[in-house]
């Protein structure tokens, strides 16, 4: 099937304007992680003489279709629906961060996910990107506000701020004040801002380092030059065990001693089983579409889409 420039339907439309080279990229950096998903969920469900299942694979499979059509839609919508779509997934985030608090289901030790029975959903995940937008939104937009802009973003970021240092997630926060940070910076916020923020946002660092031991074990264990950690020390011996070219697909056997092969440390199973050629060809990929993007948004005229 051919399809014609001529044609001015919705399809062609689409394919003409979609970044094809960003597209393959994600399409392969989303075909390698559920790879790995085969290749880690045994090694959480199972062990090295038992035999595992792949529910954890299975579940990712799910996951990634859910995500592919997500990804289809929004790049079929107009950017005034990208904002309308935006403002609707951002006040239900807040809003789920917030039932977090109360009827959150306990992972790790920490209150962050919302359980709905066959799954669970961390709804602070999705106020990075539906922020990023809004804030994009109002930097961006032409007419001038009674309030300064900066100040709007800052009330639209605060009330998450708050909500996510009650659970607590440092690491959520200090992701949504970065992003907040290198927004107001690339909109020509005043240097002299721009490093009162940052002092800011290093004093809040320090606070975290002192009121919470999580924090304080953790920073303390990347500063040490000796105690790298249990599951950093195994990652370490699974990108050794693994060499250049791996052991080979589900060969690994570092892997069933990492608790969070599945998840946190799957690049770990990767090097183990695949070597340092996968390794290397997951960072080229996303150095290629961080590259990529980064280009394309550049090239557009509107702020908004830059």
């Amino acid at each position: 099937m051919s399809i014609s420039r001529a044609d001015k339907g919705g399809f062609a439309n689409w394919w003409f304007t979609v970044d094809k080279v960003a597209l393959i990229g994600m399409a392969l950096l989303i075909g390698i992680g559920l790879m790995l998903a085969f290749a880690a969920s045994p090694a959480i469900t199972g062990g090295p003489l038992s035999a595992g299942d792949f529910r954890y694979a299975a579940r990712q499979l799910s996951y990634a279709s859910v995500a592919l059509g997500i990804m289809a839609g929004a790049s079929l919508m107009t950017l005034r629906q990208v904002k309308i779509t935006a403002a609707f997934v951002f006040a239900l985030a807040l809003i789920g961060s917030f039932l977090v608090l109360f009827i959150g289901v306990d992972v790790l030790g920490a209150r962050r996910e919302l359980g709905f029975g066959l799954f669970s959903l961390q709804p602070s995940e999705f106020l990075k990107p539906s922020f990023a937008i809004l804030a994009a939104a109002v930097l961006a937009d032409r007419a001038p506000l009674a309030i300064p802009k900066p100040a709007i973003t800052l009330m639209l970021i605060a009330p998450a701020i708050a909500t996510l240092l009650f659970q607590p997630d440092i690491g959520q926060t200090g992701l949504l004040l970065s992003l907040w940070g290198a927004m107001l910076f690339f909109a020509g916020l005043p240097l002299f801002w721009v490093g009162l923020l940052a002092g800011v946002t290093g004093l809040l660092g320090f606070a975290a380092y002192t009121v919470f031991p999580h924090v304080h074990h953790r920073m303390a264990q990347y500063l040490s030059g000796s105690d790298i950690g249990y599951q950093a020390g195994l990652a370490l011996k699974a990108f050794a065990h693994g060499g250049f070219s791996g052991v080979g697909p589900g060969a690994g056997t570092v892997k069933y001693r990492i608790p969070d092969a599945h998840s946190d440390y799957i690049f770990a199973v990767a090097g183990e089983e695949f070597g340092l050629v996968l390794c290397l060809i997951i960072a080229a990929l996303f150095c290629l579409l961080t590259v990529r993007l980064l280009l394309r948004s550049s090239g557009a005229r509107d702020p908004f889409s830059q």
